[in-house]
């Protein structure tokens, strides 16, 4: 068996449809076709990812990821009829993975739920371990301080807590301070697939850390903008 997923949908066809296919593919899915069930089966389960749709009878998808996420680091994938970036940003913003609209592909449906898995299961075990990258010991960058072995950033002395995608992308700049980075780098080296095109993904994860890692997002010190080229360490 390759997962445990539940899906979140309360359309049936789609959510048959998913579950023939993901189950072929080697996935076990439970399933939930509201708020209030997908809390109470998120809660009792161990889940490997979670696919969730945004409108839901009885709560909005978006309530469940915070909800989800202020439990467990469960890769979420969201689900959505509305492919607009206000829906991307949010989703991205509380926490989501990744997005993907309807009507989907279930061949891309399954890439993109093996990705998420893979990535989760890569980011654990090299937390465990400590063997992420080659660095050694503390990166200091203006406010920052940031130990890439052991996971933890600070700023000015306080704890930050940085998504795994997040830490992955201020790690990129720390450990190579001279360089510039495109958004389709950026994307190959921390999601480690190809990038096609979708700079809304890049600019949400890139946002949500500057919120915290910058004194001012709007204008911003640690992670620079290089217009019409891409992203370089600034010179603190």
């Amino acid at each position: 068996m390759l997962g445990e997923l539940l899906l979140v949908e309360d359309d049936a066809s789609i959510s048959e449809m998913v579950v023939d296919y993901l189950t072929k593919e080697g996935y076990r899915v439970e399933t939930a076709k509201d708020a209030g069930e997908a809390a109470a089966r998120f809660e009792a389960g161990r889940f490997d990812l979670v696919l969730l749709d945004i409108m839901l009878p009885g709560g909005n998808g978006l309530d469940l990821l915070q909800r989800f996420r202020s439990l467990s680091r469960v890769p979420i994938v969201m689900l959505s009829a509305k492919d607009g970036e206000v829906d991307k940003a949010l989703g991205l913003r509380f926490g989501a993975d990744d997005y993907i609209a309807k009507p989907f592909s279930l061949i891309e449906l399954s890439a993109r739920v093996q990705a998420a898995i893979r990535r989760a299961t890569e980011y654990a075990a090299n937390s465990a371990s400590g063997a992420v990258g080659q660095a050694q010991g503390v990166i200091t960058v203006g406010p920052l301080s940031m130990d890439p072995d052991n996971f933890v950033v600070t700023k000015s002395g306080e704890p930050l807590k940085l998504t795994a995608k997040e830490f992955q992308i201020l790690k990129l700049f720390v450990q190579h301070p001279k360089r510039v980075y495109t958004k389709a780098q950026i994307y190959h080296s921390v999601w480690g697939e190809e990038y096609y095109g979708d700079e809304n993904v890049i600019n949400v994860h890139m946002r949500r850390l500057r919120e915290k890692i910058e004194d001012d997002p709007s204008n911003p010190r640690i992670i620079c903008t290089l217009w019409g080229i891409g992203y370089k360490l600034g010179e603190m």
